[in-house]
């Protein structure tokens, strides 16, 4: 069963990489290439001359986004699989598609937008290159909060609902979700270090691209995924055996 399951999960996730790749490959590479024609600029004024590229930007923004979009797809399709059979008719009276597109929708604000919201992707040269790795150890200290906090939520949405029924425990455990990860946010420290010249439309195309595909690959996975399972759970249709 669980093995069935991961094989659905991972092949919704790259179906839904390869549709994120293709809206990445369109709205965020002319995003990108704002950020580095900054970094390039602000070299050629600073004297600098980089050397040769190891890889070009032609592979880069095919080659290498897809192969990176269909390997993240992939594993978020078998991590969206394994809680989806954790929570499988533990979800109120939601069937499979329901759990389905409900994990995603969890694992998406989680995992992705509250992370997201406190340290926003950015392009290259809108940061300082000496923080980079307390950054993104920061997200991920995020992110794993964020994640906790989401499970512990649904965990208490499914105490509660007996005596306040699903809609209003879900609304209460949403409630304290939000108040707790709002208040670990807060708490952790914020980078202001994108260089005032630095074009406000290419930081912003880039944040909205970015968040952008992340979006799209999340509903693909979401929606290919519960009509994979959906169509699990449907009893196989027998054809009448014909008169001769």
């Amino acid at each position: 069963m669980v093995r069935s399951l991961l094989v659905r999960g991972m092949l919704a996730g790259l179906v839904a990489g390869l549709i994120a790749f293709f809206f990445a490959r369109v709205f965020g590479e002319p995003a990108l290439e704002g950020g580095l024609a900054f970094e390039k600029s602000a070299a050629h004024a600073a004297g600098e001359h980089g050397g040769e590229e190891l890889v070009s930007r032609g592979v880069q923004s095919n080659i290498g986004l897809a192969v990176a979009y269909l390997i993240y797809g992939v594993a978020v399709g078998g991590i969206l699989a394994l809680v989806y059979a954790t929570a499988q008719g533990r979800l109120g009276l939601l069937g499979a598609r329901g759990t389905a597109v409900v994990v995603a929708l969890v694992g998406f604000v989680s995992a992705v937008l509250v992370p997201f919201l406190k340290y926003p992707f950015n392009p290259p040269a809108s940061t300082l290159p000496e923080t980079i790795g307390v950054r993104t150890g920061l997200f991920v200290v995020l992110l794993a909060v964020s994640v906790a906090l989401a499970a512990a939520s649904v965990a208490l949405s499914r105490r509660l609902a007996p005596t306040l029924g699903w809609w209003n425990a879900v609304l209460v455990a949403a409630g304290a979700y939000v108040v707790l990860v709002s208040l670990v946010a807060s708490l952790m420290p914020t980078f202001v270090e994108t260089p005032p010249d630095f074009p406000a439309t290419a930081l912003y195309g880039f944040r909205v691209a970015s968040l952008g595909g992340h979006v799209v690959l999340w509903t693909a996975l979401a929606l290919v995924f519960a009509a994979l399972v959906h169509r699990a759970t449907q009893p196989a249709s027998r054809e009448a055996p014909a008169v001769r």
